[in-house]
């Protein structure tokens, strides 16, 4: 039995402070962790066995001396323990992950992807939570809560809908699939800076399908592509599409030139660009603009963004009702653009001009908002 084994023998307090002992010892003495060591650290905290001070301790100190990838890999490895993970009964599912953080620059039409993608055949889930740190902006939870979506069915449920196929989507929130996580929002928001938990946690994989399970993300940073693919890898994916969207989300600028990495059946990363003009989009924005006269923040927030996040989030759903009713303008763009890329990833069409084509359709011919309504 080598030391890591030994260690992982005793109890989680002393398993924590041996971790960090070696990762919160300044920039020239810290030391990596193996994978299992922080599996077992991410598992400890989960289970609520590790003083919040420490826990804090032990995602700060990672991310102030850079996570490794062993490091990465076991703290995922510690929330997949801890979550609920049901294979739907459909063939493939693709896993769609905008930041949990939300959007503070633009209304985000993501929300409304996964019902598009499911009237052209493509079972899909997201997933998210209603408000997380350090933005604290519109996310997929705010905007179908505000369009009249149950944001709170169990893995279960939501499985059920993506297994029905007159509706073939649905969205879990992480209180229900992983609520020790959840838990931790409070702590999070009070180290304010990103730790290792927002890279990880997108790629848990609540529901998976039958066969294959795909992994479609945004993107700001170029090096992160590297490190989504390796995560995507180790927790099963069998492809990735990593866009470099706005905002981090999955959608790319609007005007001009995109670009976006990707894998199929777990091979290295390609890389593909993409011109909105090649589809016929003409924009002159980047994505659907805030509006200029934004409503405050409630005063009861003490750490919110700098809008009434819930209240403009409302705008984004009425914006995304009118683009699935066939209304034209930057949020119908921003859905066909999003899913075009998807439907071209996952094969569904010979050509991306094919792809926007069947988007167009589904949403102009009433299909997808069928399936956005169907829906709970």
């Amino acid at each position: 039995m080598n030391e890591v084994e030994e260690l992982l023998q005793k109890d989680n307090k002393v398993i924590m402070r041996s971790i960090i002992q070696r990762i919160a010892t300044g920039p020239d003495m810290s030391k990596d962790i193996s994978l299992e060591e922080a599996r077992a650290g991410m598992k400890a905290i989960l289970e609520d066995d590790i003083d919040p001070v420490q826990s804090a301790i032990f995602l700060i100190a990672l991310r102030m001396k850079r996570e490794s990838d062993d490091e990465n890999k076991g703290i995922l490895d510690g929330i997949r323990d801890k979550a609920i993970s049901i294979t739907a009964d459909v063939d493939e599912v693709l896993d769609l992950s905008d930041p949990y953080n939300g959007y503070n620059r633009s209304l985000p039409a993501a929300p409304f992807v996964p019902a598009v993608l499911a009237a052209c055949g493509v079972a899909t889930v997201s997933h998210g939570v209603e408000t997380m740190s350090p933005k604290f902006g519109i996310t997929h939870h705010r905007v179908l809560k505000a369009a009249g979506k149950d944001v709170h069915l169990s893995v279960q449920q939501a499985a059920d809908q993506i297994s029905d196929q007159d509706i073939g989507w649905s969205y879990v929130d992480q209180k229900a699939y992983c609520k020790p996580l959840h838990d931790l929002t409070t702590l999070r928001s009070n180290i304010v800076k990103r730790q290792a938990l927002t890279t990880v946690e997108v790629l848990t994989g609540p529901i998976r399908g039958k066969k294959k399970t795909h992994y479609m993300s945004g993107y700001v940073h170029k090096p992160y592509t590297r490190v989504y693919a390796m995560l995507a890898r180790h927790a099963g994916f069998d492809s990735c599409l990593m866009i470099r969207g706005v905002e981090g989300g999955i959608t790319p600028s609007l005007r001009q030139a995109g670009k976006v990495f990707y894998y199929h059946d777990k091979a290295e990363e390609q890389s593909q660009d993409f011109d909105p003009k090649e589809i016929g989009i003409e924009q002159a924005v980047r994505a659907a603009p805030l509006p200029d006269e934004l409503p405050p923040a409630p005063e009861s927030e003490d750490v919110s963004a700098s809008f009434d996040a819930e209240a403009v989030a409302k705008m984004a759903a009425d914006a995304g009702i009118a683009a699935l009713n066939g209304e034209r303008g930057s949020t119908y763009d921003a859905i066909v653009y999003s899913a075009a890329i998807a439907l071209w990833h996952l094969k569904k069409t010979e050509t991306f001009a094919e792809a926007a084509d069947k988007v167009r359709q589904v949403l102009d011919d009433g299909s997808a908002l069928q399936h956005f309504n169907a829906a709970a």
